[in-house]
């Protein structure tokens, strides 16, 4: 059981915030209050641009979206010719804010959409969903065909990464297919192995009466499907040794989360996975893995969110973010030689300053000379969030209603509006050239 905390510790620490936002403009009376009202956040932010370093600008404006509601817009953009954008990931998570000043990272922005649950115990050993390589190794694999942030052979790219490929098995060449892909009816090759991962997992919603809902999977039966003709292998990665098998599941039902990711084969060409087998990831769609540096699978672009075809991003995420509802946003684009990072801010439990919609997205890429097929999703809603140095310090900007949730019902609500949501992947500016470029 978690202790209690003492009411004066309580209180010094809600007052020690309510400083905080009252510096930075926000009149907010009483922080266990937040958890229901939030409307002190829909302050519209003045217009501003500002150089961070050499090939990099921030950019703050407030945008109308009629109806007295708006949202506040915080813009990054880089030229890829001058400094170097990297996809970071790391399973134990991260402030954001903690990105920037290390490794010479002036700038740094949420990224892609990763597990999240509530319950602490049950937990993916791999928490980006799909798609990972990170410092130069792929972590996982998609398991349906997405937009991915790629630094391939030291250029950043934006694209469709289908997820199909080839690997070794114990030097065994095999071709792969995400388990979410679709098939024709009957053209099942047994030849080819299934990805599984945590992106086949099923968030589920349970009401609660202090938060609103609680999220959750059910252990029991977030496994591969049984299949008596298939041999399920866990592949997890080990430090410093690569891919390897760690676990054989004859006829299915391997635990998604105990490892990496799962590889399926039928019986007959299952004689490769057994434990202790060395796994190597060769390529992805058309990419020699080789010569990927850092990557992510991405969220649809503006224009398919806009119009509803998201399959893909629902069940793992618990609830649609895509669906026809105002909620914070970020986007990635590539306009050029120019990378851009924007963030459409909103608080939840405000009436005014709630997001935008998918429509409302494009919209405003549409407004801004942006072509809404060609501007992508990153994670939303409270892990929203921009963080860059000013002077001698770091600035945050997105999600400044952030509550932690109480771990007992006993304590309190806790506000982290400077570091936000606990991460698990981003993305960092850094100076210097990009890898490969002269």
């Amino acid at each position: 059981m978690i202790p209690l905390v003492s009411g004066s510790l309580e209180e010094d620490e809600d007052a020690r915030s309510l400083a905080v936002l009252r510096a930075h403009g926000y009149r907010v009376k009483d922080i266990q209050s937040l958890a229901r009202n939030q409307q002190a956040f829909a302050v519209r932010i003045p217009e501003s641009t500002c150089q961070i370093a050499p090939g990099a600008s921030f950019q703050a404006i407030s945008m109308d979206l009629g109806h007295g509601s708006f949202t506040n817009a915080f813009t990054l953009r880089i030229a890829l010719e001058q400094v170097r954008t990297t996809a970071i990931s790391r399973t134990d998570g991260f402030h954001l804010r903690d990105l920037v000043g290390t490794d010479g990272a002036f700038a740094a922005v949420s990224g892609s959409f990763s597990f999240i649950s509530d319950d602490p115990y049950y937990q993916p050993t791999e928490p980006c969903l799909d798609f990972c390589c990170r410092n130069g190794a792929v972590m996982s694999l998609p398991t349906i065909s997405k937009p991915a942030f790629l630094v391939h052979h030291g250029q950043a790219t934006i694209g469709m990464l289908k997820a199909a490929g080839t690997l070794s098995v114990q030097g065994q060449a095999f071709r792969w297919i995400g388990s979410k892909e679709p098939r024709p009816l009957g053209r099942h090759d047994p030849a080819v192995l299934t990805v599984f991962g945590a992106a086949n997992c099923r968030v589920r919603y349970t009401d609660d009466p202090r938060t609103g809902f609680v999220r959750d999977v059910d252990a029991a039966t977030n496994i591969t499907p049984p299949d008596s003709a298939a041999v399920d292998a866990v592949v997890s990665w080990i430090p410093h040794d690569g891919h390897r098998v760690t676990a054989v599941h004859p006829g299915g039902g391997a635990d998604l989360f105990a490892g990496n990711f799962v590889l399926r084969a039928g019986r007959a060409r299952a004689a490769h996975l057994r434990v202790g087998a060395t796994v190597e990831i060769t390529q992805i769609g058309a990419l020699d893995v080789r010569a990927l540096g850092s990557g992510l699978s991405i969220g649809p672009s503006v224009a398919v969110a806009a119009a509803g075809r998201c399959r893909g991003y629902d069940q793992c995420l618990g609830t649609d973010p895509f669906r026809d509802t105002r909620y914070a946003r970020t986007l990635i684009a590539l306009h050029g030689r120019e990378l851009r990072f924007q963030v459409l801010d909103g608080a939840p439990l405000s009436k005014t300053f709630r997001g935008v919609t998918p429509a409302e997205t494009a919209e405003l890429c549409a407004r801004e000379g942006l072509d809404p097929r060609h501007v992508y999703h990153l994670d939303g809603g409270a892990s929203s969030k921009v963080a860059f140095t000013s002077g001698d310090r770091a600035e945050v900007a997105g999600s400044m209603h952030y509550l932690r949730w109480p771990r007992s019902s006993r304590e309190p609500f806790h506000w982290q509006g400077l570091d936000g949501r606990v991460l698990r992947s981003a993305f960092t500016i850094s100076t210097g050239r990009p890898e490969g470029t002269k």
